[in-house]
């Protein structure tokens, strides 16, 4: 009797971990292709899973966050969904590229499409220029489900503290490479630097090779002329 009651136990905290740990995973979350550098650009990947078995997912609404407006915001086609934009306009309009931009996406709606029970979809996003002073950015999203259900992304982790139930998606922003946020980018001092260097090292190679080639022909002429020397030595004691 003890036995079974352990094997009980044991199995409904088996069970419970499965089922907590099979929520906690099944949010609405965004993820990069690639790297999310601050004050560049970058293409997301809203993963949406089904989380209900009697249910599909009908429509995705997905919120830009003001504070940190994005100029560029261009939904891939998703097949079977239709895409909406939302724009508003700025109280002070941002210069990218030396041109003035007055609005910016806010949100993103995806809907007409399904995803049913145990399915997930992904919607990509070519976003940019992301944040250069911010280490993430908050998308709030709402899911919503055939049956009339709605679940909100919405509430943002607090540092401490436990993870909230329905926790908004979170992107998470690398450092930028290079000065101006372009990898691999140089400076005019160092690519001078390079410059100097790299016809240094010709100089250097050049001279290397003229004075090898005195030497390989110095060498050349000593070896004839002991082969004259030798020559002329067997001629005289032939005629000997």
């Amino acid at each position: 009797m003890k036995t079974s009651r352990v094997s009980f136990a044991a199995a409904l905290a088996a069970g419970s971990v499965l089922l907590f740990s099979g929520t906690a995973v099944a949010h609405v979350g965004v993820q990069p292709v690639g790297e999310a550098a601050k004050g560049g650009y970058a293409t997301l990947n809203f993963k949406v899973p089904n989380e209900r078995d009697n249910a599909s997912t009908t429509q995705l609404e997905v919120n830009f966050p003001v504070d940190q407006p994005l100029t560029s915001v261009m939904p891939q086609d998703v097949p079977g969904w239709t895409v909406n934009v939302e724009k508003t306009k700025l109280d002070k309009p941002l210069t990218v590229h030396g041109k003035q931009v007055a609005e910016v996406v806010t949100k993103v709606t995806w809907s007409g499409g399904k995803i049913g029970p145990g399915m997930f979809q992904q919607f990509p996003v070519s976003v940019g220029k992301l944040p250069e002073n911010a280490d993430q950015m908050v998308f709030k999203a709402i899911q919503t489900y055939d049956n009339n259900e709605v679940v909100r992304w919405i509430e943002e982790a607090k540092e401490g503290a436990a993870e909230p139930q329905t926790p908004a998606p979170v992107l998470k922003l690398t450092a930028a490479k290079g000065d101006d946020h372009h990898a691999g980018a140089k400076t005019d001092e160092a690519k001078n630097a390079e410059k100097d260097a790299g016809q240094g090292h010709d100089e250097a190679a050049a001279d290397h090779g003229s004075d090898t080639t005195a030497r390989a022909l110095g060498i050349a002429g000593i070896v004839i002329g002991l082969g004259g020397v030798a020559f002329g030595f067997a001629s005289r004691r032939r005629s000997a």
